[in-house]
C-alpha cells in the first residue's frame, strides 16, 4: 500500500515538469515492487526452474 510519504518521495524525484501519466506510472511501478518484496518475504516465490517449466508450457 502506498503512503503519503512514499508519494511525496516519488514526486520529489520527478523533474519540475511532468505529466500525470508519468506520476501514475511511477506510483504503480513502486506499488508493484513493494508487492513483490512482500511476496518474497512471505516465501511466495518460485524457483527459476519452475518458471522455465511454466514458460515452456505457455509456448507449447
Amino acid at each position: 500500500m502506498l503512503t503519503k510519504s512514499k508519494v511525496k518521495k516519488s514526486i520529489e524525484n520527478f523533474p519540475d515538469s511532468f505529466t500525470i501519466d508519468d506520476l501514475i506510472d511511477q506510483l504503480i511501478f513502486t506499488e508493484k515492487i513493494e508487492d513483490g518484496i512482500k511476496q518474497s518475504d512471505e516465501g511466495k516465490t518460485i524457483s527459476n526452474d519452475e518458471m522455465k517449466n511454466l514458460i515452456d508450457k505457455w509456448s507449447s
